[in-house]
């Protein structure tokens, strides 16, 4: 059966935690670690299971990782010696295929299969193909593999036809090594991307504009190693400040600025909620009554999609009716039957979620679907009365580092329950 987190609410939160590294930052460092020749150490980096898978991957292409699950990380890429990426590991995410770029770019070929992870959609790679191709690669669909080889990549203009979080980061990553100017138009411009440049810059690489919508790209001979931190998770941190509000508390979150998730703590303030910029971080105080708001998910500086299921939760227990737009996943309401299961009154029509308050939550048995339908579920069980037990824990651990841990050091009653697995007849 696996993992379950049982969770018995009604408790007020207070305490401070620090937030994590970011996980959406640093997976595509470890894969850009590819581009390096000579070893980087990564400091903050997530003790979950992504990070885990993405280690495997990196080993399974021989490169050497010592990873202390303390935040530290340390990557030698000097000992690659296969450049398909395992296929059993990159199924099981979607940004095991922020390794291709890399492979490219520094050894002039790559296998990597059709990325997996969570069912939010399809999340498909042709804008990625299609900026390698322009740089010069040639470029197969072949087997359930995308397979890459080029002597070396030539600058070029790229326009994304589309902002795309995933292609900007490959095409960035590829670029660094390049031979000329690669002019990256229509970026993305999410905190992770702006990290992933800052890293590239402190391993050699020369790239303007970064932060912007454009990036300049001239390519470099090689690049050299470094010592990095991790930006802070802005996902688990919004997460968190929701905890303090849907359950009234008083929740601390250090080494978080809010310039980088300030469009949804601007939403959680207009819901009627506190939150205060102080000492390098974040204070929420939760506040009933909760009111409605209407939401639109929306690429970086817009309202995040990975927010959605968790605000769902909070506006679930508002006085009115909320409306919640989703334009970048369709399969992103997987946590509506589930919040259901709890008491919440949700309609889904197309990509858009009507939310009608009610009095409260009633613990039940429910399952994750995916990430952040695992936060929301933890959220609402944190509120509820009576005993929530949450199944699909393995999803949860790949985005929230130690939640249980994390969550009981605010007060929280909440602990895993691991179940052995049954022998089959």
């Amino acid at each position: 059966m696996g993992d379950r987190l049982i969770i018995k609410g009604g408790h007020r939160l207070e305490g401070k935690i620090e937030v994590s590294g970011a996980k959406n930052a640093c997976l595509p460092l470890m894969a850009a670690s590819i581009l390096s020749s000579e070893p980087v150490e990564l400091e903050r980096v997530p003790d979950i299971s992504d990070v885990r898978i993405m280690v495997k991957i990196l080993e399974g292409m021989g490169v050497t990782v010592e990873y202390d699950r303390q935040g530290h990380m340390f990557i030698d890429s000097t000992t690659l010696n296969n450049t398909r990426a395992p296929e059993d590991l990159v199924v099981r995410m979607n940004a095991s295929f922020d390794v291709m770029g890399p492979l490219l770019a520094r050894h002039g070929c790559g296998e990597v299969s059709l990325p997996g992870g969570c069912k939010l959609g399809p999340r498909p790679v042709n804008l990625h193909i299609d900026a390698f191709k322009a740089m010069g690669a040639e470029v197969i669909k072949e087997g359930g593999f995308v397979k890459a080889k080029t002597p070396r990549l030539k600058g070029t203009r790229i326009l994304f036809p589309k902002v795309s979080v995933g292609a900007t980061k490959n095409s960035m990553m590829a670029a660094t090594l390049a031979e000329g100017v690669t002019t990256l138009e229509n970026c993305a411009r999410e905190p992770e991307i702006i990290d992933l440049a800052k890293f590239l810059v402190s391993m050699g690489a020369k790239i303007e504009g970064i932060g912007t919508q454009t990036l300049r790209i001239e390519g470099v001979s090689k690049l050299h190693g470094t010592k990095y931190a991790v930006v802070s998770d802005r996902i688990e941190a919004g997460t968190y400040l929701l905890a303090g509000a849907i359950t009234e508390g008083d929740i601390f979150l250090e080494k978080i600025d809010l310039n980088i998730i300030e469009t949804f703590v601007l939403q959680l303030r207009q819901a009627g909620q506190e939150v205060i910029e102080e000492n390098g971080g974040l204070r929420v105080i939760g506040h009933r009554p909760i009111k409605p708001l209407e939401i639109s998910t929306a690429p970086y500086p817009g309202f995040p999609t990975d927010l959605h299921p968790p605000m769902a939760a909070l506006l679930s227990l508002c006085e009115g009716i909320s409306i919640i737009d989703e334009t970048i996943f369709d399969g992103r309401y997987m946590y509506v039957m589930e919040l259901g299961r709890l008491g919440a009154d949700i309609l889904v029509n197309g990509r858009t979620a009507r939310i009608c308050g009610v009095p409260k939550f009633i613990g039940a048995p429910v399952d994750a679907p995916d990430i952040r339908a695992g936060g929301a579920l933890v959220l609402a069980g944190l509120a509820a009365e009576g005993e929530t037990t949450i199944r699909g824990v393995r999803y949860i651990d790949r985005g929230y580092q130690h939640i249980e841990e994390r969550l009981r050091s605010l007060g929280a009653d909440i602990v895993r329950v691991t179940e052995p697995l049954t022998p089959l007849p």
